[in-house]
């Protein structure tokens, strides 16, 4: 194993922010905060710089070391993160696989950093290792793979990203955005990251938590890869009711519920699947392990019209490559799902 892909230069000469000390039961008088004009909130004071209980609970619940994690606001910023620390603006490229979120291009655009796009296979949304292996430039810098992936929901094989990751060992940083994995018939692959030098996992709270109004995400990775993307997030990002209510959410007594939400969600993708292919106005609906569908409609304009007159919205992806007349529908709760198939049953019916 190689040392890590050499980040910026100014980066990693970067003095971080000093902040002021915050130690309990003290006049502090450091910060320029306001004195507290109300004994029963603490709002008054600025939050901590990195969140530490919450950093604790989130490594318990990925089962990775605190040391091996960064709290971030939800996988967006890490995504924003690795870009802004490792691509130098016009001399850096990344890679990406299309369709595939599309953040990974907006963050590296404002970088100023070249994209380079190997798309997924036409038919199955397949990611080809080896076209992605040599399509790696001498200045690609960071390596995004999607999985699940968004919008397809398909997953991309341990072995393929494992493989990437090597055969990339001391040139390009593989970042993993597992955003839906809990979706996934497949554990993550964060424990296998922690070997490499290379390897980025996201992880966020916005899905199988449903946490998406909170923006909490991490970063897992080794540890100089952490101590790298340290540098370039901003202190004080989590206020303190934010980290109060995730760490509630994660609580012992009310994690079971959250799994069992999951487990409802995919029982309820097989059902949506499975009565969207019988629809006369679908082409096609993919397999999916995320917690949402990609599904191609015959008339996908007119579809969107029809669904939206009836107070219903879904995902559609204009001209985009590979996504023509397709739409991303996510798994909601059983009655949204069913009003769903009923209006689609009702399409185009006589009268």
């Amino acid at each position: 194993m190689n040392g890590i892909p050499t980040a910026r230069d100014d980066v990693l000469a970067l003095k971080s922010y000093q902040a002021g000390a915050q130690v309990d039961n003290t006049i502090r008088l450091n910060a320029n905060e306001a004195p507290t004009q109300d004994e029963k909130s603490s709002l008054n004071r600025y939050p901590e710089v990195r969140p530490a209980a919450l950093q604790a609970r989130l490594a318990d619940l990925y089962k990775v070391p605190g040391a091996n994690l960064i709290v971030t606001r939800g996988s967006s910023e890490a995504i924003d993160a690795l870009i802004r620390a490792w691509c130098r603006a016009y001399a850096s490229s990344v890679i990406t696989t299309p369709p595939t979120f599309d953040m990974y291009r907006v963050y590296a655009e404002i970088q100023g950093a070249a994209i380079i796009h190997v798309p997924l296979a036409a038919d199955d949304f397949r990611l080809d290792a080896d076209t992605v292996l040599s399509s790696c430039a001498a200045d690609t810098r960071l390596v995004f793979l999607c999985s699940p992936n968004n919008p397809t929901g398909t997953l991309v094989p341990e072995a393929d990203i494992l493989r990437i990751a090597d055969g990339l060992d001391g040139r390009a940083i593989v970042v993993v955005d597992e955003a839906y994995i809990e979706f996934a018939e497949r554990e993550s692959i964060a424990g296998a990251a922690l070997g490499r030098n290379n390897v980025v996992v996201l992880r966020t709270l916005s899905k199988a938590y449903a946490l998406a109004g909170a923006r909490c995400g991490v970063a897992i990775a080794a540890e100089p890869l952490i101590d790298v993307m340290s540098k370039v997030l901003p202190p004080y990002s989590f206020p303190t009711p934010v980290v109060e209510t995730v760490i509630e959410a994660l609580s012992a007594e009310r994690l079971p519920a959250s799994r069992a939400a999951v487990d409802g969600i995919i029982r309820e993708r097989t059902r949506v699947r499975s009565a969207l292919d019988a629809l006369p106005c679908v082409s096609n609906t993919w397999p999916s392990d995320a917690n949402f569908v990609l599904t191609r409609f015959a008339d996908l304009p007119g579809v969107l019209a029809y669904l939206r007159e009836r107070g219903i919205l879904i995902r559609s992806f204009g001209d985009t490559d590979g996504l023509q007349s397709c739409a991303r529908i996510t798994i909601g709760a059983a009655a949204e799902n069913g009003a769903l198939l009923d209006a689609l049953e009702a399409f185009g019916r006589p009268g």
